[in-house]
């Protein structure tokens, strides 16, 4: 996408966006409210004609090859609509059907997405009495019963308890690593990070940055969970030889730092290679008697600081 421009009368409300979201990978949208996020996302999915700018989904126009884009295209909108007298079963039915799909290959995909969004549970409820996250997870399923190649989702997370969250990314994450491109919009920026690869931000209808999400600078750091913070201490120099240096992982005692937090269990931040390293530190610190609870790679807030920094020169006419 280049130069994306669209008003609504007086209102500009993309203007010039730039942006490339890659196949194999977790793209977030980031921006304030009135930013051009939505309207963005309304041209890929090809519900609005952009004023100027050019536009491809997996290689086609938006615009003059509408069908193509959606026969490769899954788009799930913030705002979820369905028929809300059939079942969640007849829904998807329904959308395997617009897709051409047959009904024995549809009813094979619609029991894989079923488990995938858990949902098997509700197959024979009427949408309409589906609480908000269980109609998201059953838009995410809409979305992907096409096996779409690129995936569009505008606040996927919305109104979805904590453990629906974790597993949203997980699925995310996983499609991503089997080739699809995902365009992810949402205000969450932990989650975002914890999930995109990249994050564009954009604000007053442009892109204002891009930030890398797996840079290198950015590994290698892990937080560990121990419920004995003495026997973690004692352990430092027996899980290291004399120089200071892991006999298997490639960390440094002194890179070793209690994090400042009251909650149980203590919690250190350590710097480690890689996650083979993060694995064999474990091991060493377990057979040393050390009663490891947790281990997790550690962010560093750089997405929410690239996002303040981006937008703080409109901030001040926002408020």
């Amino acid at each position: 996408m280049r130069g994306l421009r669209r008003s609504f009368g007086t209102v500009k409300a993309v203007d010039g966006i730039d942006l490339t979201a890659a196949p194999g990978e977790v793209t977030a949208l980031v921006g304030p409210n009135g930013a051009g996020k939505t309207t963005l996302l309304l041209v890929l999915a090809t519900l609005l004609a952009p004023d100027e700018g050019t536009v491809r989904v997996a290689g086609h126009d938006p615009v003059t090859a509408p069908r193509q884009v959606r026969r490769l295209m899954g788009w799930m909108p913030d705002g979820f609509g369905t028929w809300d007298t059939l079942t969640v079963r007849e829904v998807l039915a329904t959308v395997a059907a617009t897709y051409g799909i047959g009904r024995a290959a549809a009813a094979d995909r619609i029991e894989e997405l079923l488990a995938l969004v858990h949902l098997a549970d509700l197959h024979d409820r009427p949408a309409r009495v589906l609480s908000r996250g269980q109609k998201q997870r059953l838009g995410l399923a809409r979305a992907l019963v096409h096996d779409p190649d690129v995936l569009l989702l505008d606040e996927p997370a919305s109104g979805l308890d904590p453990r629906s969250r974790i597993e949203l990314r997980d699925v995310l994450r996983d499609l991503a690593d089997r080739g699809r491109t995902i365009l992810v919009s949402s205000h969450i920026l932990v989650e975002l990070e914890e999930m995109a690869d990249r994050a564009v931000i954009i604000d007053g209808g442009r892109t204002v940055a891009t930030h890398d999400l797996r840079s290198p600078g950015r590994t290698g750091r892990w937080l560990l969970a121990v419920l004995d913070a003495a026997a973690f201490e004692a352990a430092l120099p027996r899980v290291a030889d004399g120089d200071g240096r892991a006999q298997g992982p490639r960390w440094q005692p002194s890179t070793v730092r209690r994090v400042p937090v009251p909650a149980w269990p203590p919690t250190y931040e350590l710097a480690l290679g890689d996650p083979s390293a993060a694995a064999d530190l474990v091991a060493r610190l377990v057979t040393a008697g050390v009663p490891v609870c947790g281990l997790a790679p550690a962010t560093d807030g750089g997405l929410e600081a690239a996002y303040l920094s981006a937008t703080a020169e409109h901030e001040g006419a926002r408020r």
